[in-house]
């Protein structure tokens, strides 16, 4: 059962000793009822306490890390089943498949592919996650080389070795097997070995089974040889099965009403005919490592920018970074257009503007992500913000003129950014669709 801050609070000490680093004992049960406390911090707590405490307030979803270095990923530590309830903290790696079978130049290719490869919207860097190594050879040498192969890149990107049998899996971990590659898979007849890999490498581990009942056992006997950081492969026949399991595991791991299955899933979308229906669902739908044959550019901005939606908080808007966004190519007369950082408007005002031709500057001011009517109402878009902006971003320097056009719905504040800034205000429309036709008419020197 999930307790809540005050149950917690119930039973800890109440000494505010702040000997846990937190100022009061409430404070310290908030962070563990967040799953973000440890309560072995709390020197004070009696042994009763500590079992009901460390069951209810550990993350249901084991946190599990892949790789090493600046690309290394985390997934796992999730706490609730639907976004707008919190939010997802640890996006999905997404791997390239490559096999053992193709020619070095090939596999060289998509892996540097995926360790230079980067999109950027709104802000962030999108990348690819790793590399899948796929044993279609049946050949530990064979295996090695390809290993190898991948290593000799110098991407440092995180890997899978997707090898069934453990005598070819550790031929490909002595290549790699330092830099914490996810090892593919343990099952009920090869778990001892490759939990002995595991262990030996320090490398977290894929189990499969046939359902998951199954994997529930199969975790238990991980466990029971020491390995914690499990994935649960969920690369069942039919692709219709994936949603109803990836749903049930969620539930039964948020309510810790099935311990044994809380960790994250692993999905071969390489598996299905459908794949790229394989990949979105695995996005959409909890897993934790999807492996996937490289993507063209166009799925491949796609993917990333769904991942990138769906793990962005839905209490913290997307925002652009404040500052002077040039379209076309505008000079010291050209017009400032005036407006906030939320993304959704920023894109949509860039469109239009770009529509119109008309060179000109957008002035994005830092509203915390905020929309233009939103801004206004709660005061995060006023002339004091307006006046600090210009002066940051050296806006008087960039143009001759000293003419602002806002958004129409901040038409109340154009008397005072006049006052403030010294500068004259003109209020555009309301309607980011009319800002074309309202530059030809309205802007004139």
């Amino acid at each position: 059962m999930v307790l809540k801050a005050l149950d917690i609070y119930k039973l800890l000490p109440k000494k505010n000793c702040k000997e846990c680093g937190d100022p009061t004992c409430l404070t310290f049960a908030m962070k563990l009822a967040s799953g973000k406390g440890d309560i072995d911090k709390c020197p004070y707590l009696d042994l009763n306490a500590k079992n009901i405490l460390g069951a209810s307030t550990r993350p249901p979803i084991q946190l599990v890390k892949i790789g090493v270095g600046e690309r290394r990923f985390a997934v796992g530590e999730e706490f609730v089943v639907f976004r707008h309830e919190k939010t997802f903290y640890h996006p999905p790696g997404i791997m390239f498949q490559v096999s053992d079978i193709w020619p070095a130049e090939k596999i060289e290719s998509v892996t540097r592919r995926v360790g230079s490869e980067h999109f950027v919207r709104v802000g962030t860097d999108l990348t690819f996650s790793g590399v899948a190594i796929t044993n279609e050879s049946g050949d530990p040498d064979v295996f090695s080389k390809a290993v190898g192969v991948v290593e000799a890149t110098g991407t440092h990107i995180p890997e899978v070795l997707m090898a069934a049998d453990p005598v070819v899996q550790e031929e490909g971990l002595k290549k790699c097997g330092n830099f914490r590659p996810l090892i593919y898979s343990a099952t009920k007849d090869t778990y001892k070995p490759m939990c002995a890999l595991a262990k030996k490498f320090g490398s977290p581990l894929v189990v499969s089974a046939k359902d998951l009942e199954s994997l529930g056992e199969m975790t238990k006997l991980c466990n029971a040889e020491g390995i914690t950081d499990l994935l649960l492969d969920l690369s069942f026949p039919s692709l219709r099965d994936y949603v109803p399991a990836a749903t049930e595991i969620r539930q039964k791991s948020i309510s810790r009403s099935a311990p044994e299955l809380g960790y994250p899933i692993f999905l071969d979308t390489t598996r299905y005919e459908m794949q790229d229906t394989a990949l979105v669902l695995g996005i959409d739908k909890y897993a934790g490592v999807i492996v996937t044959p490289a993507l063209g550019p166009a799925s491949s901005v796609a993917t990333l920018t769904l991942r990138q939606n769906i793990y962005t908080d839905p209490q913290k808007p997307i925002q652009m970074n404040p500052g002077i966004y040039p379209v076309g190519n505008p000079g010291k007369e050209s017009p400032v257009l005036l407006t906030v950082n939320f993304s959704l408007t920023y894109f949509t005002v860039q469109g239009y503007l770009e529509s119109s031709r008309v060179p000109c500057y957008m002035f994005i001011v830092d509203t915390e992500g905020l929309s233009v009517l939103t801004a206004v109402a709660a005061g995060k878009l006023n002339e004091t913000l307006v006046r600090d902006s210009i002066k940051k971003f050296d806006l008087e320097n960039l143009v001759s003129h000293r003419r602002l056009i806002i958004p129409g719905y901040a038409s109340p504040l154009s008397g005072k950014i006049e006052e403030e800034t010294g500068w004259k205000v003109l209020v555009g429309p309301r309607d980011a669709a009319e800002i074309g036709d309202y530059l030809q008419k309205e802007w004139k020197i």
